[in-house]
C-alpha cells in the first residue's frame, strides 16, 4: 500500500450494467403493488423533493413468497429503535392470516427495496402501514386465485388461516410455498380489500419485538459491527474550527508507519490503517495548520472571532420585531388583559446511542455503502453526485440504527468512508467519535419566539400573534379557538448547522404557547385546566386533556413553595397529547467561599401522559415511544444546551454536555386512547412537545417564577442535578 496519496480533480465515472429486479428473488410469487393515496410532501431540503427522476411514492411495496414458504417483505423505511419492523410486519401478517414469525422484513436497501422518501416526521405508520396492509391483502387475494385454480372451486370456498390456504369444501390445506411453486413470478395487483380495524386480531395487540432475542443477546449487528474481507479502518483529520481552510499538512510521521495511508483532497485529510491502534497513532502523526478568516491556526489554538457565540445568539436570530397584523392589533387594544412574552430556545445535540458510522466498498466501479441514515436514497444521490456516478451504481444499505432522533438525515460518514475506500482500493470502516458527533453533525435549531395576546375579563382569548424566528414552523398554529390570530415563521441565518430533531420545532412552539396559556389563566384568575377547556373546541385535544387531568388527580393536591403541578397539551402530526407533571424543589447544598446556600434544584417527581394517535397498532411499543419521549424531553427542558464560540463547540463531550440520567427519571405513567374509528397517525415525535411546558408550568405554580428559556436550568434557580 502506498504511504501517502493525493486525490486531485473529479472522480472517474464507471460503466456498470444495473442488475435486474428479479435477480434477487429466485422462485416463488412476487407482488408488485401500485399504491395510491400516499403523500407527495417532502421534508424541506430533502434530495427526493429536488430530484426530478425520483420514483413515484405510489409504487411503493414488494412482497415475495419463496418456494419453501418463506415470506419476505421489502420496505424502504429504516428501523432505528421505534419498532416499525414489528408494526409493519403486523400489518402484512394480519392480511395474510399468517403468524408474524413467518415474515422477514428487508428494510432500506436502495438495490432491493422500493424507493422511499425517508424515515422522518412520524410518517411511517400513517403512510407505510396502510401500504403494507394493501400488500398483504393483495398477496392474500392472489393466493386465493391460485388455490381456486388448483382445486377448481369457487373463490368463496377458500380461506387463509395460520399461514396455510384451506379448501373449505374438501378440508384440504396447502402451504403458501407449495401453492406458488411453478406459478408466474410477477403479478400486479391493486384494489384488494383490507381488513377493517374493528376486525383486527393481530394489529392492535402488543406483539413482542420480532428480533428482541438478537437485541438482548448482542447478536444483532449495527454498522459499527460489520466486517468486510480485507477491510481497513479510516478516520478524518478535522479542522480546528468551522469554515476553516487547510493551510498545510505534514504527514511524514504518519506516512512512515507501515501499512498506513494518508489521503489529502483539498481541505479533506484522512488516514487509513489496518487496525484501530495504528489508526490512532497515524492520525496523531498528521500535523495540520488551518486558517479561519485569513488567520492561521494550528490544531490547539483555533481562532475565528468573526463567528458568533451562544452569548449573542438570540440577538443574531431576531433582528427586528414583526408588526402586528391589523385585526390582531385591533383585538388586542380591546382586550381586558394583555400579555406579551419572548421565549428563547437553545441549540441542542441529538446524542444518539450510536454515533455516525459507515463501511464503504468499491467493486468494479460500483460503490456500496453500509451506513446509518434516515434518508438512504438521499445519501445515494449525494454519493453519486460526489463521485460522478449514475445512481444505479451506488448502493446504500442501512442496518438498523442505534437511534437517530432526526439527527441522521445526511451522509457525512458515508461520504468520508467512500473517499478513503477509493483511495485505499479496499473496503474502509469509519466510525465517528462522540466528540465528532457533537461537533460535525447538526443541531436542533435555536430560536426566539414572540407571543402577543389578549383575553376578555372572563377568560376568552380574543387576540393572538406568534412569531417564530429560526427554530421552525411545526406546531406553530394555536389549536385554541381565537377569533383574531396569526402565526408566522421567520427564517434566520443560523451560526451553527441545524436540522431535524424529534418533534421538529413542535417542542419550541408548544413550550412558548403552553407557558403563556398558564400566564393568561393566572391573569384571569382561572385554573389552567379550566382556562384551556374554555378556549378549546377540538374534541380530540379536549379528550386527552380531560383524561390526563382526571387520571393525574388535577387539583386534588395544593401546591406549596417547594412543590408544584403543571399541565400542557398539544397536537402534532395528527396525534394528540396532554401531560401533567409534578415537581419538587430540593436543596442543592452550598456554594461560594462564604458557604452560602446554593439555589435549589428541580426534581421531576411524576409525569402522566395521555396520548391519542388514531388506531393503535401495538400498544406496548407505543407506550415505549411515549416514555422515551418523556426521558428525552427532560434534557431539553432542564439542562441540554450547546455552547459555542469562535467557530468551536465548547462542550462536545458527555462529560461537559448534560443529558438525562436514570437518576433524573420520574415516575412515568401513560394512558392510551385507542380510536379504531380513525386512521393511525404518527407517534414518534408528538409526546415530547408537552414535557417542557408542563414542567415549566409546575415551577411557575410552586414559585411564581416564570422561566421563558429552554433549557430552564441556566436561568433563575433551576440547576441540573
Amino acid at each position: 500500500m502506498p504511504r501517502f496519496k493525493w486525490l486531485r480533480g473529479n472522480m472517474p465515472e464507471f460503466d456498470l450494467e444495473r442488475r435486474g429486479f428479479l435477480k434477487f428473488f429466485g422462485g416463488g410469487l412476487v407482488l408488485l403493488l401500485t399504491l395510491d393515496g400516499t403523500s407527495s410532501s417532502q421534508e424541506p431540503g430533502s434530495t427526493a423533493a429536488r430530484r426530478p427522476d425520483a420514483r413515484p411514492p405510489e409504487l411503493a411495496a414488494w412482497l415475495h413468497i419463496s418456494e419453501d414458504g418463506a415470506i419476505t417483505v421489502y420496505t424502504g423505511k429504516v428501523e432505528m429503535g421505534q419498532n416499525i419492523r414489528t408494526s409493519l410486519a403486523q400489518a402484512v401478517a394480519e392480511e395474510l392470516r399468517t403468524p408474524i414469525s413467518a415474515l422477514q422484513l428487508v428494510m432500506a436497501d436502495t438495490d432491493l427495496t422500493p424507493y422511499d422518501m425517508g424515515t422522518f416526521d412520524s410518517r411511517t405508520i400513517p403512510l407505510m402501514a396502510p401500504q403494507m396492509r394493501k400488500v398483504g391483502a393483495a398477496a392474500r387475494e392472489a393466493l386465493i386465485d391460485l388455490a381456486a385454480d388448483k382445486w377448481k372451486v369457487d373463490r368463496a370456498s377458500i380461506t387463509l388461516a395460520g399461514g396455510r390456504v384451506k379448501n373449505n369444501v374438501s378440508g384440504e390445506t396447502v402451504g403458501f410455498g407449495e401453492l406458488t411453486r411453478g406459478q408466474k413470478l410477477v403479478k400486479t395487483v391493486d384494489g384488494a380489500k383490507v381488513t377493517p380495524a374493528a376486525e383486527w386480531t393481530l394489529q392492535g395487540t402488543s406483539v413482542p419485538k420480532v428480533n428482541a432475542r438478537e437485541m438482548v443477546t448482542g447478536a444483532h449487528r449495527y454498522t459499527s459491527d460489520l466486517v468486510r474481507p480485507n477491510m481497513l479502518h479510516g478516520r478524518v483529520r478535522r479542522p480546528a474550527a468551522f469554515q476553516a481552510k487547510l493551510t498545510s499538512l505534514d504527514a511524514k510521521e504518519a506516512g512512515a508507519i507501515p501499512d498506513v495511508l494518508v489521503v489529502r483532497d483539498g481541505d479533506f485529510v484522512g488516514v487509513v490503517a489496518p487496525d484501530e491502534a495504528l489508526l490512532r497513532k497515524a492520525i496523531n502523526g498528521t500535523k495540520t495548520v488551518w486558517s479561519t478568516d485569513a488567520q492561521p491556526s494550528n490544531d490547539a489554538r483555533p481562532s475565528n472571532d468573526a463567528q458568533p457565540s451562544n452569548k449573542d445568539l438570540f440577538g443574531s436570530l431576531k433582528k427586528t420585531v414583526s408588526p402586528l397584523r391589523p385585526d390582531v392589533e385591533q383585538a388586542l387594544q380591546a382586550a381586558d388583559h394583555k400579555l406579551e412574552a419572548t421565549y428563547t430556545i437553545a441549540y441542542i445535540a441529538h446524542v444518539p446511542l450510536e454515533p455516525r458510522a459507515a463501511v464503504a466498498e468499491w467493486n468494479d466501479g460500483k460503490l456500496t455503502v453500509w451506513t446509518g441514515t434516515e434518508l438512504p436514497w438521499s445519501v445515494r444521490s449525494e454519493l453519486a453526485a460526489a463521485f460522478k456516478l449514475p445512481e444505479d451504481r451506488v448502493r446504500v444499505i442501512v442496518p438498523d440504527i442505534g437511534s437517530a432522533f432526526g439527527g441522521k438525515h445526511t451522509g457525512e460518514a458515508a461520504m468520508e468512508a467512500a473517499r478513503l475506500a477509493k483511495a485505499a482500493n479496499a473496503p474502509v470502516k469509519l466510525i465517528w467519535s462522540r466528540e465528532e458527533e457533537f461537533t460535525w453533525g447538526y443541531f436542533r435549531p435555536a430560536g426566539v419566539i414572540d407571543i402577543r395576546s389578549g383575553i376578555t375579563r372572563d377568560g376568552l382569548i380574543t387576540a393572538w400573534q406568534c412569531d417564530n424566528y429560526n427554530s421552525g414552523p411545526e406546531g406553530l398554529d394555536t389549536p385554541y379557538d381565537v377569533a383574531n390570530h396569526a402565526s408566522e415563521f421567520h427564517a434566520a441565518a443560523s451560526p451553527l448547522r441545524q436540522g431535524s430533531y424529534r418533534g421538529m420545532a413542535g417542542t419550541a412552539n408548544h413550550f412558548a404557547r403552553e407557558s403563556l396559556m398558564d400566564d393568561l389563566a393566572s391573569a384571569a384568575g382561572i385554573d389552567p385546566l379550566e382556562f384551556r377547556l374554555k378556549n378549546l373546541k377540538n374534541a380530540r385535544l379536549r379528550a386527552v386533556l380531560q383524561s390526563a387531568a382526571d387520571r393525574f388527580g388535577w387539583g386534588k393536591e395544593k401546591p406549596s413553595a417547594d412543590h408544584g403541578f403543571g399541565l400542557a397539551c398539544g397536537v402534532l402530526n395528527d396525534s394528540y397529547v396532554a401531560m401533567c407533571a409534578e415537581i419538587s424543589l430540593v436543596p442543592a447544598g452550598f456554594q461560594g467561599a462564604e458557604v452560602e446556600p446554593a439555589p435549589p434544584n428541580v426534581r421531576i417527581d411524576r409525569v402522566l401522559t395521555t396520548f391519542e394517535c388514531g388506531a393503535i397498532l401495538n400498544p406496548e411499543h407505543l407506550k415505549g415511544q411515549i416514555e422515551g419521549s418523556v426521558m428525552l424531553g427532560i434534557g431539553g427542558a432542564l439542562f441540554e444546551s450547546v455552547e459555542f464560540e469562535n467557530g468551536r463547540i465548547l462542550n462536545p463531550r458527555l462529560a461537559t454536555y448534560r443529558v438525562p440520567r436514570f437518576s433524573d427519571l420520574p415516575i412515568i405513567e401513560t394512558v392510551l386512547l385507542d380510536r379504531r374509528d380513525l386512521p393511525s397517525a404518527g407517534a414518534g415525535g408528538t409526546p415530547i412537545v408537552a414535557l417542557a411546558p408542563a414542567v415549566g408550568n409546575a415551577i411557575f405554580q410552586a414559585t411564581g417564577t416564570r422561566i421563558r428559556s429552554l433549557p430552564m436550568a441556566p436561568k433563575g434557580f433551576v440547576k441540573s442535578l
